[in-house]
């Protein structure tokens, strides 16, 4: 039962992490909010772990960076760091995740002493105190859910079925497709809903289909069984609904479409249609009663993407047995609340989707659990309480020149293009000069007074959030876009472009080494968070950013002989990253990646171009016999030192936009010729792609 996710169409960095950084000043409260002005609150940072920056002694003298620039950078660290039990990835990201993690339960541990809060402070110390609760937790079992599976055990008709999915979708639990508001391609100043696929609980439909995955379906099946079965079931009727929901989803999987689809083609969520004419499209399940059971004005128009997924499941209505959705509904709703149930459930799914699926080896501990549930239902409210400790208004202050170098560097690059006539050239400056920036914080926070929380239920205070959030979206359906809003919180150790807004956002907690350091030289600061300014400014001309113009509309602003030529730089860059092998007979899927990696390699050459020019003139001591060019580069890799766990891997070769770690610290380097000429590597050399092989766009 997560809050639900917005239609989000910006294009991250990598997982969304939190991480803390420096001390300082909290932003004021400003905007509209009736809710109370958080309380004061300090941390001990010497309960914090340590940060993570680059050091020469990491590096392994025995190889050549121009031979293995991974293992010359990252390959002494990751021997050293295996992936701990309770994680299936372990690197830079992760580790300013543990830390935010220690600063963030300090801050949860304070507002839960505050018995006497309200607002902010209250929200927080009652997500911690009742998650924190494992005694009232157990004591109470399933006993949470029992009006929703007593309602569910009623669907004895397809209308009484089509009835419940508006009804419990209007609570924020919509478990059969994705329902929320976000810009209108056409006119990205005003907000529309859009709806797409969902229903399936495995992470791609190649989970159904592929041979190679047959086992992780067997696996779900065996799962799916034994959730039902502690939801109350027999054995044996547990055993033989467990068919009948992966028959179910299955059915749904035929009709959706795949990751690599969805991320390489943005068009496929936009398919603006009147409700009239999606109820023709779906008579079984009209969008007219719909939008009217969510309480919000049936619109003119709304985006139905993936029409047939809806057009599947209004048939799915009429031919598909009551007892089978109920089956379906019942696992559904009990496995999305196993996480904050009793320890039976939350074991259950943390064998399944932690330890089968990604290879997890131990459960997270309640507290960082906690912690995560906190985040997703109400992390702008603990962001707020995180910016008083951990970000301070010198890091704003460099960030935002940074983002000034990198922005005029861009500029530069693109004014030097060879390949890009004037006209279109043009549209792209154009787009350049409205790019819009946003560090650390909002200006604006989010209001949160009329979410009710209490100390008598953690599930409880879940299911709040979630409705209390589904309602706060729907609120914006048909209203102008608030540009002031933010797709992530303070506390996320993560950037994101949102081209529908063509904006470019760093959050407080990616601040910090390895990405950002106060300590650190421009060299190390421009290989790290300068790449990732470049990145996030980059992707509003990769693959799929480009599709948007300046205003943030969804148009073809290029020639055709331009758009042509962009199409064979970027098959360039898919063969490369398909020739990547991750081992175990499986390959980087380029054309998945893709929109990443043009980020990458453009985000980096920007980056570079920056660092020369803002250290123009300057003297170039060595620091521990590196050069500054050495460096960038050097800090460059230390980013993107990444351990896997096998079974984590192989879920992220299927579905995730980003390549793997290791394939990024090299693919950009080995393009560009200031890496070549910083490390003195030769033609022939592993990191030296010349001639055709090299890949150069922006």
């Amino acid at each position: 039962m997560k809050t639900p996710k917005i239609l989000l169409l910006s294009l991250s960095i990598a997982a969304a992490l939190a991480a803390c950084s420096k001390p300082g000043e909290a932003p004021a409260t400003t905007g509209n909010t009736d809710t109370a002005k958080p309380a004061a609150y300090t941390l001990d940072d010497t309960k914090l772990p340590p940060v993570n920056r680059f050091v020469a002694s990491d590096l392994d003298s025995a190889l050549s960076a121009c031979a293995d620039f991974g293992g010359y950078v990252n390959g002494k660290w990751l021997a050293a760091n295996p992936v701990p039990g309770d994680r299936t990835s372990w690197g830079a990201f992760e580790m300013l995740d543990e830390r935010s993690k220690a600063v963030q339960r300090q801050l949860a541990e304070q507002a839960a002493a505050k018995t006497d809060a309200a607002g902010i402070d209250k929200i927080v110390g009652d997500f911690w105190a009742t998650g924190m609760d494992a005694a009232k937790i157990n004591a109470q079992g399933i006993a949470p859910l029992k009006s929703q599976l007593d309602a569910i055990a009623a669907l004895d008709s397809q209308d009484k079925i089509a009835d419940y999915l508006r009804t419990s979708a209007a609570q924020g639990e919509n478990l059969l497709f994705g329902f929320a508001p976000e810009a209108d391609f056409k006119d990205p100043s005003m907000t529309i809903a859009y709806a797409a696929q969902g229903g399936l609980g495995l992470p791609d439909r190649g989970y159904y289909f592929d041979k190679d995955k047959a086992d992780k379906l067997a696996a779900y099946q065996a799962h799916v069984a034994k959730v039902l079965e502690l939801s109350g079931l027999p054995a044996a009727d547990a055993a033989a609904q467990a068919k009948d929901v992966v028959a179910f989803e299955t059915r749904l999987a035929k009709v959706s479409k795949s990751s690599e689809e969805m991320s390489r083609d943005v068009a496929l969520f936009y398919n603006p249609v009147s409700p009239a004419d999606a109820d023709k499209l779906t008579p079984n399940f009209p969008w007219t009663k719909f939008f009217e059971a969510q309480g919000i004005a049936v619109p003119k128009m709304f985006s139905l993407a993936i029409p047939a997924f809806h057009q599947e499941v209004s048939k799915m209505l009429a031919e598909v047995p009551p007892a089978q959705w109920q089956s379906y509904l019942r696992f559904r709703t009990v496995d999305s609340a196993a996480p904050y149930l009793s320890d039976a459930f939350a074991e259950e799914n943390f064998n399944f989707y932690g330890k089968t699926m990604r290879g997890q080896k131990e459960m997270k501990e309640r507290g960082k659990r906690v912690l995560d549930t906190l985040n997703n239902g109400a992390g702008e409210a603990l962001g707020q309480i995180y910016v008083q400790v951990a970000f301070s208004p010198e890091a704003k202050t460099r960030m935002q020149a940074l983002v000034k170098n990198l922005s005029e560097a861009l500029k530069q690059r693109i004014s030097n293009l060879t390949w890009m006539s004037d006209a279109t050239k043009a549209k792209a400056m154009e787009k350049w000069a409205s790019f819009t920036p946003k560090i650390g914080y909002p200006d604006k926070w989010r209001d949160w007074s009329g979410l009710a929380t209490s100390r008598d239920s953690y599930i409880g205070n879940v299911l709040a959030a979630n409705a209390f959030n589904y309602k706060w979206m729907l609120g914006k359906i048909g209203k102008p876009v608030d540009k002031t809003e933010w797709g992530m919180s303070p506390q996320t150790v993560n950037a994101y472009y949102n081209p529908l807004q063509n904006e470019i956002v760093f959050p407080a907690a990616i601040l910090q080494p390895p990405f950002f350091d106060l300590a650190a030289d421009d060299a190390t600061n421009f290989g790290g968070i300068g790449a990732v300014i470049g990145h996030e400014m980059t992707h509003g001309y990769d693959d799929q950013g480009s599709r948007f113009g300046a205003s943030g509309k969804f148009e073809n602003w290029w020639t055709p002989e331009d758009a042509k030529g962009f199409s064979g730089l970027t098959d360039k860059l898919i063969a490369q990253f398909n020739g990547y092998d991750a081992g175990n007979g499986q390959h980087v899927n380029g054309k998945l990646t893709l929109g990443e990696n043009i980020a990458d390699l453009g985000g980096l050459a920007t980056a570079y171009d920056a660092m020369r020019k803002a250290t123009e003139g300057k003297d170039d001591p060595k620091t521990d016999g590196l050069s500054r060019d050495q460096r960038f580069f050097l800090n460059w890799g230390t980013v993107w030192r990444r351990n896997f766990t096998p079974e984590e891997l192989k879920v992220r070769l299927t579905t995730d936009p980003h390549a793997p770690a290791s394939f990024r610290a090299i693919g950009t380097p080995s393009n560009l010729p200031a890496f070549a000429q910083a490390f003195g590597c030769k033609a022939g050399d592993p990191m030296v792609r010349e001639g055709e092989a090299q890949v150069v766009i922006w």
